[in-house]
């Protein structure tokens, strides 16, 4: 993680900083039209918690959540028994493992995960630091999904359940998928446009979010037919993340998601000659996640905060960040970035729910150490500190030329000169 002991001195010394004109970002026109839906407000309660302690409590499109921490839609969420859990142990919501109306379409292989470890020759003793899929949506009935999600809100009426959907590039069948959703209770809903492997020949997950005019046509069909909040998931697989998030917020949606996984080979068996995962003797490229995705992901982060910021900035739109999240710090630096929430898949499914009480303990002594009292005093921190690389030099020579200045004048006696007398005199002189 980056080092950020240096930040809060820095903020409390802004006029020891060298400020320049950031460089400017062109707004959209005022025009956009803007969905109103909000959350019903339900909130969480935390068991033991005093009110001296700090506050990692967030408000996202009207959701509250005790804290920022959400399960990211896969294998974590995929029935009744692991969302309770996830409840039980104490995360801020959950986000189901994505559906769609016909299930028997998804059919799933095994094996299906690969992982990178760190050291020589990706030693099987060295620390996971990648981790692929070839995962699919739920294979699970949709009814069975809907039934499950009804009853997880009556037993946990107070938490947040986000239902993650994918649907073919077919208007009468998003709109049956979100109608039937929604009579579950569910308090949001997550667009999945970014799965990167399975079923893109349909026009699912990454296809509609790597085409912008088909994203705008879908998250058309998505917006006038949703009553919950709305969030579009975007994938890392673009040249510009921007463009579609974008489009998502243009058209409805009340916030985005990011990243979901980077396409992949995770490596060749040097032995047997064939890619991993190996099914049968063959594979296909993946999603790619976990700590090694970090920094990747808070790039794509980074920049759609920029462009929220510059934007959207009179909106009530929603940032979650995803990518590599294993301790309170990862978390740190998403919303330092502005992301309101923060998804955790992998971790989840390499260290158990219990890591959310982890999480949370690192994230408070974060807090503390640059005495935030809430998520809100931190949140997007550190975001204007991104620039352009043609600034940073500007910056740079400006920061020498005022510590030439701060060096002018002598020292002492024996440094006056009787070629230079009229000049060393004035440099000595108070402006």
């Amino acid at each position: 993680m980056a080092s950020l002991s240096g930040l809060t001195q820095q903020i409390s010394n802004r006029n020891s900083v060298v400020e320049l004109p950031m460089t400017h970002r062109p707004q959209l026109h005022n025009s956009i039209k803007k969905s109103c839906r909000v959350g019903l407000g339900v909130m969480a309660s935390e068991n033991n918690t005093s009110t001296s302690e700090l506050d990692l409590s967030v408000t996202v499109n009207g959701l509250k959540m005790p804290n920022p921490f959400v399960i990211g839609s896969g294998p974590p969420g995929t029935n009744l028994a692991v969302m309770r859990k996830a409840f039980d142990e104490g995360w801020g919501a959950v986000i189901a493992k994505t559906v769609s109306l016909d299930a028997a379409k998804v059919i799933n292989v095994t094996p299906r995960y690969a992982k990178l470890r760190a050291g020589a020759n990706g030693s099987t003793r060295g620390e996971i630091i990648g981790w692929e899929n070839i995962e699919l949506i739920s294979d699970r009935p949709l009814e069975t999904m809907l039934s499950e999600f009804k009853q997880l809100k009556k037993e946990y009426p107070d938490r947040i359940l986000i239902a993650s959907i994918m649907e073919e590039y077919d208007k009468a069948a998003w709109h049956e998928l979100i109608d039937r959703v929604e009579q579950t209770g569910v308090d949001a809903i997550e667009i999945n446009f970014s799965c990167p492997h399975g079923m893109p020949e349909r026009k699912m997950g990454a296809a509609v979010g790597q085409d912008c005019a088909l994203l705008e046509e879908v998250c058309g069909w998505i917006n006038e037919k949703a009553t919950v909040p709305v969030w579009a998931k975007m994938t890392p697989n673009i040249t510009d993340i921007t463009q579609p998030a974008r489009v998502a917020l243009r058209t409805g949606c009340e916030g985005v998601s990011a990243i979901n996984t980077i396409m992949s080979v995770m490596g060749i068996n040097l032995d047997t000659l064939r890619p991993e995962p190996c099914v049968e003797g063959y594979s296909t490229p993946g999603g790619y996640s976990s700590k090694a995705v970090h920094p990747i992901a808070l790039a794509k982060v980074m920049s759609i905060a920029q462009m929220m910021r510059s934007e959207f900035g009179d909106k009530d739109c929603s940032l979650s960040g995803i990518g590599g999240v294993e301790a309170g710090g990862d978390a740190a630096e998403f919303i330092l970035l502005g992301a309101d929430t923060v998804q955790v898949c992998t971790g989840v499914m390499m260290h158990g729910y219990g890591i959310v009480k982890k999480l949370c303990s690192e994230l408070k002594d974060f807090m503390k150490k640059h005495n935030f009292s809430s998520i809100d005093d931190f949140k997007g921190l550190s975001l204007e500190y991104f620039t352009t690389h043609t600034d940073l030099v500007k910056r740079q020579q400006e920061a020498i030329r005022q510590r030439k200045a701060i060096r002018k004048g002598l020292a002492s006696d024996k440094d006056w000169t009787g070629d230079g007398f009229v000049q060393e005199t004035e440099s000595m002189v108070s402006n």
